[in-house]
């Protein structure tokens, strides 16, 4: 996989920023990064390698998913997955899932949880080049009580002493993130999502280590209570978030809390349910909160909360491709579709602390670039007709047709 130089034309540009499409456009990609972005009779003289004419398409700074689990697949017993899983397959199955989210127009994830340090080193394989895959912020494994939620997957942990050490732990082995967990989930057995988990003392021991080590830190919270804990606790990101009030989205919006909403993780328990398999107390719990869920994504929006994209992938029939339903639920719910792209790109590299490199197309940011058939500003659905994906500069999907300029191969 190397980096190589082109010319993509006959472009729309949506940047990222909110700011409206622009036609006519061309991008200039050298090595990694963007070298020029504007009018396409105003691109540099200098010859590329490569000239790609994207015959009137949309471009986008390359999709981000900041709520993965790439070590599971979708199925529709996690816990039975789980329970008879080896490290190998896992790996295999994480690569797997690597591969697919690229192809799909995500060229940058958060791994929010796995086990033995499998999506820690898969980061590792993908950004030296081993295997094709997007960006992986991993987590490792999360920070939960004892028996609490995900702790097939967590490292358990009571107290603020053994919080502390839990989170320095992960640290040390390679966590480029701290997930934690404040409430009960839908796919652990024998809890409820709503219940408080960790306290709002060992919830702040966790932000504290996070943030000491340079880290940001997310947690799964569900229940007000656990939410209220985590917000007072400076936690960076709400994952779910079903129970947000006035007071809660308040205080959210003053600290700039991020919610990262996961439509798609319920909708999927509850299309397809107990007659494909989902064991029948995961669909009474998503069944008992999706309409809740629903209700406080929309508060949020009207809130102005900051909103960040992200699909939960690898939970029950949710599919590591899959960004782009989530987005069609997110306006369905109450975003605009630019809304929508924005939480796809900006605002979730600003949630994941990448602003600096990614989420928008501009000059000197990485070549992260995803072109869709179609105007997603119009129809959000266009993000799932993908044609062609550059991450670091490096063509990993092309379906475009030769119009007698070379075009980069895909990696």
């Amino acid at each position: 996989m190397t980096t190589t130089s082109f010319l993509l034309r006959n472009v729309t540009v949506v940047d990222g920023t909110g700011s409206a499409p622009v036609p006519g456009q061309a991008v200039v990609v050298e090595g990694r990064r963007i070298a020029w972005i504007g009018p396409v009779d105003s691109a540099p003289s200098t010859a590329p390698e490569h000239v790609v004419d994207g015959g009137g398409r949309t471009v986008l700074p390359g999709l981000i998913n900041c709520h993965v689990h790439l070590t599971h697949d979708g199925t529709p017993d996690l816990m039975a997955q789980v329970a008879t899983d080896t490290i190998p397959i896992v790996t295999l199955r994480a690569a797997r899932a690597a591969r697919v989210t690229l192809q799909s127009g995500v060229t940058t994830v958060r791994d929010c949880g796995a086990a033995d340090e499998v999506a820690v080193e898969l980061a590792k394989a993908i950004e030296r080049g081993m295997i094709p895959g997007p960006r992986v912020q991993a987590a490792g494994r999360v920070i939960t009580m004892t028996g609490g939620h995900g702790h097939f997957i967590g490292r358990e942990a009571d107290g603020p002493d053994e919080v502390r050490k839990a989170t320095r732990t992960e640290i040390k082995a390679g966590a480029a993130v701290i997930k934690v967990m404040a409430t009960g989930g839908v796919l652990t057995p024998g809890v409820s999502p709503t219940q408080t988990a960790l306290l709002p003392e060992e919830l702040a021991v966790v932000a504290q280590e996070a943030h000491n080590s340079g880290r940001r830190v997310t947690t799964h919270a569900i229940g007000r209570a656990g939410i209220h804990n985590a917000l007072l606790a400076g936690i960076d990101s709400i994952e779910h978030g079903f129970y947000l009030d006035d007071e809660l989205l308040e205080l959210a919006v003053a600290q700039g809390t991020f919610l990262v909403p996961t439509i798609l993780a319920v909708d999927g328990i509850i299309r397809n349910g107990r007659a494909q398999g989902i064991p029948g107390w995961v669909v009474e719990k998503a069944e008992n909160e999706a309409q809740q869920q629903r209700a406080s994504f929309a508060a949020a929006v009207a809130s102005g909360m900051r909103i960040a994209a992200g699909t939960d992938a690898g939970t029950p029939f949710n599919g590591h491709g899959d960004l782009a339903l989530e987005l069609a639920l997110m306006v369905e719910h109450g975003l605009t579709a630019m809304q929508a792209l924005v939480a796809a790109t900006r605002s979730a590299a600003e949630n994941l602390g990448l602003a600096h490199e990614i989420g928008t197309l501009e000059v000197d940011r990485l070549a992260d670039l995803v072109l869709v058939d179609g105007d997603p500003v119009a129809d959000i659905t266009a993000t799932g007709r993908v044609v062609l994906v550059v991450k670091d500069g490096v063509v990993h999907r092309n379906e475009l047709t030769d119009t007698g300029a070379a075009v980069p191969k895909a990696a």
